[in-house]
């Protein structure tokens, strides 16, 4: 599944509601059948940390050994990236600190 990351909030990603609703309707559903998941961020020249925090963190928490093997990220902007990156390790070392 492709998700269009421009097309549902235009090029700053920062409503979280927007994000929780993909990962609950889109994101999580096709992870838990197996299915890869492409965010494409083409176009997208900033997000928030909260809006890439609701979109994946529940997915990491849920899947980690796999959620990230089933997401890609394409088109990120260097910006974009970094902020994905920054959720990533901080889901991640809050996994780790907990387990």
């Amino acid at each position: 599944m492709k998700i269009n990351i421009l097309d549902l909030v235009g090029s700053f990603a920062e409503d979280k509601d927007t994000a929780a609703a993909l990962r609950k309707e889109q994101i999580l559903p096709e992870l838990k059948k197996g299915r890869k998941v492409e965010l494409d961020f083409t176009g997208v020249t900033l997000t928030t940390q909260s809006f890439i925090h609701a979109l994946i963190s529940e997915a990491l928490r849920q899947n980690s050994d796999t959620a990230l093997k089933l997401m890609s990220f394409k088109g990120c902007s260097n910006s974009v990236r970094g902020i994905i990156e920054t959720v990533v390790q901080y889901v991640y070392e809050t996994i780790n600190a907990e387990g």
